[in-house]
């Protein structure tokens, strides 16, 4: 039984620097039409990112194969080398002559009020990798990416007959209830934290059960409060693992990802996918930045029996 994962989503950096203020004390409301600030970033830090390199990421954590599709820069050496470290597949990274990989810049103040700048780079091209190059998969995934990209992937999992999650995130506002329907309706599992159910709700016009009923299994993560997963009728509650302590938020619905895509590799059921992403948020959640946590797959396995029962996984 093979776990390869096709993961079609983004792949970027991420910088976050530190202002060590209140931004609120440097803006004049009266002001606003004009603004021109500088604020000194004393710390600063660069990590790995990208909701693909992500979800790679805590897959290779749990023993599966990932494989990341997306298109990068000339800058994506040191990444690179992270993930030949971490075990995941690069033949389906791709590098665009005289681009930049996508980056997000991020300065936040001592109240974690974020200002950030997003430039896409070379995700922009992320069309030109077809699914077929990632060979056989057992499953796969298509997250905030290209627009372009987001449909091609999405129609060409669904006429492989490829178990798949849709994970749009961010990238709702970027299509019409009408395009969103359009890739809904081809994917067997659509992923989202709860304000993005109602950013999709909004946009089609479905109320959360009509959502539910276009696809096969409909999941909607709710932070700290755990998640619900809408399979049939019926809504599954599935109770969060309290993490040992919160440290950093971001990338923790990547990893949550992570176990949904080792649940339809294996085919187990998505609620112990989801418990099993659960698991992993919650370790994700105690260290800053998205791909420095390094639980062993013996303390995944310790903290899912602990909180769910029974390992179900191979």
């Amino acid at each position: 039984m093979t776990t390869r994962a096709a993961i079609a989503a983004s792949i970027a950096y991420d910088t976050i620097m530190v202002f060590e203020g209140q931004f609120t004390d440097h803006i004049l409301p009266d002001q606003i039409h004009k603004i021109n600030l500088s604020f000194l970033s004393p710390k600063m830090r660069r990590e790995y990112g990208g909701c693909a390199g992500n979800i790679a990421y805590n897959y290779a954590l749990l023993g599966g194969e990932a494989v990341p599709m997306g298109m990068v820069g000339d800058d994506f050496g040191p990444y690179r080398e992270h993930n030949l470290r971490t075990g995941v597949d690069q033949s389906c990274i791709v590098t665009a002559a005289d681009a930049y990989t996508a980056q997000c810049f991020i300065v936040t103040d001592l109240s974690n009020n974020q200002l950030a700048g997003f430039h896409p780079g070379a995700m922009g091209r992320s069309a030109e990798i077809p699914l077929a190059q990632a060979g056989a998969v057992a499953c796969g995934l298509v997250g905030p990416d290209a627009p372009d990209a987001m449909v091609l992937h999405t129609r060409e999992m669904a006429e492989a007959g490829l178990p798949f999650v849709l994970d749009p995130g961010q990238n709702i506002l970027l299509f019409s209830g009408e395009q969103l329907l359009a890739m809904i309706d081809q994917a067997p599992v659509l992923v989202c934290n709860d304000y993005e159910v109602e950013l999709i709700c909004d946009k089609t016009g479905l109320s959360l059960a009509a959502l539910a009923e276009r696809v096969q299994t409909l999941i909607v993560t709710r932070g700290g409060e755990g998640s619900h997963v809408y399979q049939n009728g019926d809504i599954h509650t599935v109770a969060p693992v309290p993490a040992v302590q919160v440290k950093d938020p971001t990338g923790c619905g990547d990893a949550y990802r992570a176990g949904l895509l080792l649940a339809l590799a294996e085919g187990q059921p998505l609620l112990q996918g989801a418990q099993l992403g659960s698991v992993l948020g919650s370790i994700k959640i105690a260290v800053q930045g998205c791909q420095n946590h390094r639980p062993s797959r013996a303390e995944i396995r310790a903290q899912f029996e602990q909180h769910y029962g029974p390992w179900p996984f191979a």
